[in-house]
């Protein structure tokens, strides 16, 4: 992690609401402007950047160095449990300490060579694995969070706990994107034209 310039978590309270889409996204903008990115998918349970990418099916590269990152293009390597499966539909069944353990594997045991952004997209909640990633990454510094939301107070609660988690442990909030908030308003508004429509 010596190597890597930036870190940045990218953390929703809540499942579901576009945290890996946003991730891939930033990866993507980043590596349009000639940076050296890496996404690292910590969602264990449901990892989703390898479909997102068009990685399925591949397998993590091994060499003398450790375990290699599966490329995208030339500057934009991705990491992430999803490799590991022998199926897609495969279930991880894993308790805190191993989940643990692979969390300690990818920040340790990946050659990423030199990074200029490390983009980090964990898995929904403020539990061991959040706990986890934040010891390994503090002791080489972490710039920031951005967090996740869509505009349902459900979702907003959850990502209170967030900001809020992110607070105890020191991780500075770069931001907030709040995905599908036109949605709403255009629903509201086609609604709107029907009434006035019908002369209700």
């Amino acid at each position: 992690m010596a190597t890597v310039k930036h870190k940045i978590l990218v953390l929703s309270g809540k499942g579901r609401v576009g945290k890996t889409a946003f991730s891939a996204q930033l990866s993507f903008s980043l590596a349009g402007m000639d940076c050296q990115v890496g996404p690292l998918d910590f969602d264990i349970c449901g990892p989703c950047i390898p479909k997102m990418l068009g990685l399925g099916g591949q397998d993590i590269p091994q060499s003398n160095l450790g375990w290699s990152p599966v490329y995208v293009e030339s500057n934009l390597g991705v990491m992430s449990i999803g490799f590991m499966l022998p199926h897609p539909d495969e279930a991880v069944i894993w308790r805190g300490p191993r989940k643990n353990g692979i969390i300690k594997q990818f920040l340790k045991d990946v050659y990423w060579g030199g990074l200029d952004y490390l983009v980090v997209d964990a898995h929904p909640g403020t539990s061991d694995e959040h706990i986890s990633i934040v010891q390994f990454l503090q002791v080489t510094g972490i710039d920031g969070a951005i967090i996740i939301t869509t505009p349902p107070q459900v979702s907003l609660i959850d990502v209170r706990k967030e900001i809020s988690f992110c607070k105890k442990v020191g991780i500075p909030v770069l931001g907030v994107v709040e995905n599908m908030s036109g949605l709403r308003q255009s629903i509201y508004c086609r609604f709107q034209l029907h009434e006035d429509d019908t002369g209700l």
